[in-house]
């Protein structure tokens, strides 16, 4: 079993979100930008009800390739919804519609309590109020053996690399600047946790570099 952050969009400035997310803007101003590598592939128009004949060449493959053996997931609260404070109903059933990417239970990190919500295509949500450990934990029982993938957004992934929990981080790093927004590497020593750059692989669209925690 891993614990992994797979197809994370980064800019050369080292932003994987911009200003001002909302509702209409899920990644920020500019965030989309992050992503633009991913929409065109063939994984992101199947997962989304898209054209078949999505691109199938080495950005595809890697996007392929962050969703094997994947058993779990944990996800901040942001990257379910944009409401803040405590749930004014319970409307708001995530960003994907009725069928979300995950097909596994996905634990979402929140101080507001409410009931797991059953997805169409086998992703259930958990709402975990207690912390990061119980999410892990709960999220280590659910995966049984498979791998357990960080969803984000970058507090959440900021927070687990600084407890040194995560085994392998697969940014997408994309070409180009955002300037502000939420920094991954804020605050973070990567050298000094320990982590060391393993793998570099050029796509057509985004730079695919591998980060691994030395044993």
């Amino acid at each position: 079993m891993k614990i992994k952050v797979s197809c994370f969009g980064i800019s050369l400035d080292g932003y994987s979100a911009g200003p001002e997310q909302s509702l209409s803007n899920p990644l920020g101003v500019g965030g989309t930008k992050l992503m633009d590598w991913f929409f065109p592939t063939e994984v992101f128009q199947k997962m989304h009800g898209g054209s078949p004949s999505g691109e199938t060449g080495i950005d595809n493959e890697m996007a392929q390739r962050s969703f094997e053996n994947i058993g779990a997931w944990i996800l901040g609260r942001n990257m379910f919804g944009p409401v803040r404070g405590p749930w004014p109903d319970e409307s708001w059933q995530g960003w994907w519609g009725d069928e979300p990417p995950y097909h596994v239970p996905a634990f979402v990190l929140t101080h507001h309590a409410r009931p797991s919500l059953h997805m169409q295509g086998g992703t259930d949500f958990h709402f975990v109020t207690n912390g990061r450990a119980s999410a892990l934990d709960q999220a280590k029982v659910a995966a049984a053996g498979r791998d357990i993938r960080i969803g984000g957004g970058v507090a959440t992934v900021r927070q687990f690399l600084q407890a040194r929990l995560i085994d392998e981080i697969y940014l997408a790093v994309r070409p180009i600047l955002l300037g502000h927004g939420e920094n991954l590497w804020q605050g973070l020593d990567m050298r000094t946790l320990g982590y060391e750059v393993a793998e570099v692989i050029q796509g057509e669209r985004a730079t695919h570099v591998m980060v691994r925690k030395q044993t």
